[in-house]
């Protein structure tokens, strides 16, 4: 059995075999770390890419959100969304290539420009707004001759959604965006029979936990009223992707909430 746990320094691997525990112990190369310090170039474009400040890694594009990283062995570990590790294939003080991915060598040399800096003088996140403004939605059905109302209210919220997508070389960013709160209700006549809040986490027995935290609730839709109560589905979407769930809302008449992955 081996089991990683990651310090603050170190990364200790136990092993056991024959009933004898062996202890080795990769430490972080705090010098391969201070190599690293300054912005870094792409060999290829002459673009900057990122800059390393410390422990943190701040990218070019300020939609990206700046990540915190290790250098163990021959190998750099990215804790951002997702913990990623890419094999380095080459590193001195001007230059560092490393193995992506996608499989390819991602090369960068060292800027000497001071210019080069400023593509990170930003250093908040641009978060990427999903839904711009309220957005409502009016539903009329008839029922045993009784004629409900449903209402639906997609309201922009500033609950953070961080997706990791992966650029043309293949390494990992992290991009933020904003959820949705989604308001339903259903009248008979004006009288309300139910109103509330709907936000992710009434789905966390549907759906993993991994999945949820890069969704947004994105819609809802009022399907109608029978003798189960009050039907609406909901759509959550991986945002700037075509990965998405439809998941049915019933909602009884003594006002309890069943929820199920649409087939």
């Amino acid at each position: 059995m081996r089991r990683f746990v990651c310090g603050l320094c170190s990364i200790i691997l136990l092993a056991a075999c024959g009933g004898n525990s062996k202890f080795a112990v990769y430490t972080e190369d705090l010098t391969a770390k201070e190599l690293l310090q300054g912005v870094w170039i792409d060999d290829e474009t002459e673009m900057p890419l990122m800059r390393i400040d410390g422990d943190s890694i701040y990218y070019a594009d300020p939609q990206n959100a700046p990540v915190s990283f290790k250098v163990i062995h021959d190998t750099i570990y990215i804790y951002g969304n997702e913990t990623i590790a890419y094999k380095i294939d080459k590193q001195t003080e001007y230059s560092f290539w490393f193995h992506s991915l996608a499989d390819d060598i991602v090369k960068m040399h060292k800027s000497e420009n001071a210019e080069d800096s400023l593509a990170f003088t930003n250093r908040e996140v641009e978060v990427i707004p999903t839904t711009l403004e309220v957005i409502k939605k009016d539903s009329i059905v008839t029922y045993n001759g009784t004629r409900y109302r449903g209402y639906v209210y997609v309201n922009p919220s500033k609950m953070k959604v961080i997706r990791t997508s992966y650029s043309e070389n293949g390494y990992s960013v992290d991009n933020v965006y904003y959820d949705n709160v989604i308001h339903i209700c259903v009248y008979e006549g004006r009288k309300m029979l139910y109103g509330q809040d709907i936000t992710k986490k009434a789905f966390v027995d549907v759906f993993p936990e991994e999945y949820l935290n890069q969704t947004i609730l994105s819609d809802m839709n009022f399907m109608g009223v029978d003798s189960k109560g009050y039907h609406y589905q909901a759509n959550l979407r991986i945002p700037e992707s075509s990965v998405s769930n439809l998941v049915n809302i019933t909602i009884s008449f003594n006002n309890e909430l069943n929820i199920k992955k649409a087939e």
